[in-house]
């Protein structure tokens, strides 16, 4: 006898859960969240930034959103992993579904597992500048890393503005057991950066014109002034593709009768609508070394400093940027391979854009298992 196909929900049942799941999702919506679960330790606090231990997980295999499982590895890799974070974003996106999250993965991979938490800055940060975090705080927290771990010899792993700080932090060559670096949509040569690219180069010449007339750099403000708030840099990211957007609000409406859908979209929306201010000395940063000098492009630290540089970098290196990345470009990014001195360097680029090569479906697919694979070749 043929299976029949399922009765459709009766009208009565659909709004009675349309509704509970649009009151849910409009007042109650950290109910639904499903994002950082995985149990982790707090190893330092500084009363802004943290340093998290992931330690070893409980089940002996791992289900993935794909179907499949992954085996979890009880005999840990000798060198430890540490993630680096951007600023401006929470946690999240790092341990996003249960059984999509990157953390949960690497963990069962056998990696000893260290997440940066940059933390959420105030006005009192406002001097906090790009060199505070890569030449500051990271070489203070990869040595407490290697206190708890018992082991000199690291690997780091940076996203978007951490791989920045990851190879910065490489660039001022101080750290001979720097063994790895993995960056997934680094930037490098802000100039080469497709159609932001263009604007950074049209916003150069501006400023260096109003330098030499009126001799006014970026640092000659307040930083205050050039704080930028968490919900500006939330609008600016859903700005880089308002259509998905809109899209994926219609999408929910769409779907408020299926919980299932209802908590995935309140799991990205505690992502994407909760991001964190850039301090005022960053953005001064940001705009004299990044996108007006583009000294990274140029194999330099962007910092007032002289020493350091990307020639000091050897660590073996993985480059992953999007196809469909808009704020990091493949061009922008590879830059980096003339001026590392690195002898071992691979460079991928996989479907995504900006966020999506880090926590998507595809990224659980193209990359996530190459950056466990490429480290195990190198443990």
């Amino acid at each position: 006898m043929p299976l029949s196909a399922p009765s459709p929900m009766p009208a009565v049942t659909r709004t009675r859960h349309w509704l509970g799941n649009a009151s849910d999702r409009l007042f109650r919506s950290q109910r639904l969240v499903q994002a950082d679960s995985t149990p982790y330790r707090v190893l330092h606090d500084d009363g802004l930034v943290k340093l998290r231990y992931y330690p070893p997980l409980a089940e002996s295999e791992l289900p993935l959103e794909s179907g499949e499982t992954v085996a979890v590895r009880r005999q840990p890799h000798r060198t430890p992993l540490v993630l680096v974070p951007p600023l401006a974003v929470n946690m999240l996106i790092y341990d996003l579904f249960p059984r999509r999250s990157l953390v949960r993965y690497l963990r069962a991979r056998g990696f000893e597992l260290y997440l940066v938490d940059w933390g959420r800055p105030d006005r009192r940060h406002d001097g906090h500048t790009l060199a505070t975090y890569f030449a500051g705080k990271l070489p203070a927290l990869l040595e407490r890393v290697r206190e708890h771990a018992g082991r000199r010899r690291l690997s780091l792993h940076g996203w978007s503005f951490g791989g920045l700080f990851s190879l910065c932090y490489a660039g001022l060559g101080g750290d001979p057991d720097l063994a790895n670096l993995v960056l997934v949509g680094t930037p490098t040569d802000y100039h080469r950066n497709g159609t932001l690219g263009k604007q950074y180069r049209r916003l150069s010449r501006s400023l260096k014109w109003v330098r030499r007339r009126t001799g006014l750099y970026a640092h000659d403000l307040n930083p205050g002034w050039l704080r930028s708030p968490g919900w500006a840099n939330s609008l600016a990211f859903k700005l880089t593709n308002p259509v998905a957007s809109v899209q994926g609000y219609w999408n929910l409406v769409k779907n408020l009768h299926d919980r299932e859908f209802v908590r995935a979209h309140a799991t990205n929306g505690a992502f994407l609508n909760d991001m964190v201010a850039y301090p005022g000395g960053v953005i001064q940063d940001i705009i004299h070394y990044l996108w007006v000098d583009n000294v990274v492009a140029r194999g330099r630290l962007p910092r007032p400093e002289g020493d350091g540089g990307l020639e000091r970098v050897r660590a073996a290196l993985l480059n992953i940027t999007g196809r469909g990345d808009p704020i990091v470009t493949a061009d922008c990014s590879q830059a980096m391979e003339a001026l590392v001195a690195s002898r071992d360097q691979t460079y991928l680029t996989i479907p995504g854009g900006h966020m999506g090569i880090l926590g998507s479906r595809l990224a659980q697919r193209d990359s996530w298992a190459r950056i466990a694979d490429w480290l195990e070749a190198r443990d």
